[in-house]
């Protein structure tokens, strides 16, 4: 399996997955010649996609949902209530494939479980993709690290996981205090230390790579991000760590690094 992150944070959201002949996209939140662009920029050519899952209707999730399944005849995957709630955003597709939230489906080479979080959405949802050797998590937009959460993510060989604010940098920030609190609130985003601290708790044998994800461009930086992940895994691998599980960052500006997880067992 590879995955690629190729934006991510407030201006919008897309990660790229691979499994034997199936090509997906998790979130299509930039427009869709951005997005063509990013995948170009990794050797993908939007024609060979199959399908998008959707997380939740917000804009920078949704935005090139609908172009993208016209232009490329891509089916959409999502629950009743975000679909209701994205209304137009996700109004004209090519198909559209609602799912159950906690009920799991195949499509392809995956079997995908979709499972709750919290964020102020209709019925926002995390990913576990499994092609059969590897499993994959993907969980950004939460405020609150949840028994659920932990146990669907625990088998995980890659993850994709939010990181992203620095309580203090919020605190000093420019943001409106309503605004503010949304953010650290049980419905609104991961610090990065309960990001980390969630890394430490999922570390097994066969856990391979951690993408940092939805880091705010004004309440974190890339340093503060590295900073905590030293203090709470000095050993993982990024930023000078040796071991397990190997650590990048994702950004809003330009695509991530291209994974690649290997078959074995967890």
């Amino acid at each position: 399996m590879r995955f690629c992150v190729l934006a991510s944070g407030s201006k919008g959201n897309a990660t790229f997955v691979e499994s034997g002949t199936t090509r997906l996209l998790i979130d299509a939140g930039l427009s869709g010649k951005a997005i063509e662009a990013r995948l170009a920029a990794i050797g993908v050519d939007p024609a060979t996609l199959a399908a998008i899952l959707v997380t939740h209707e917000h804009q920078d999730h949704v935005c090139g949902v609908g172009v993208l399944s016209r232009r490329f005849n891509l089916p959409v995957f999502a629950n009743q209530a975000t679909i209701a709630a994205a209304g137009k955003g996700l109004a004209k597709l090519a198909a559209c494939h609602p799912f159950a939230t906690g009920t799991t489906f195949s499509f392809q080479d995956l079997v995908i479980h979709p499972f709750a979080i919290s964020h102020d959405a209709a019925e926002p949802v995390g990913f576990i993709l499994d092609d059969g050797c590897c499993l994959l998590g993907y969980c950004t937009d939460t405020g609150t690290v949840s028994h659920l959460m932990r146990h669907r993510l625990a088998r995980c060989h890659g993850l994709i996981l939010e990181s992203n604010h620095d309580p203090l940098l919020l605190k000093t920030g420019p943001y409106s205090e309503a605004l503010k609190q949304r953010v650290r609130s049980n419905v609104g985003h991961l610090t990065n230390r309960e990001a980390a601290e969630l890394i430490a708790a999922l570390r097994h044998e066969a856990f391979q790579h951690v993408v940092l994800a939805h880091i705010s461009e004004t309440n974190n930086r890339p340093e503060q991000v590295w900073e905590t992940v030293r203090e709470v895994l000095p050993d993982a691998c990024g930023e000078q760590g040796r071991g397990l599980p190997a650590i990048s960052l994702a950004w809003q500006d330009r695509v991530g690094e291209l994974v690649a997880l290997e078959n074995g067992p967890g």
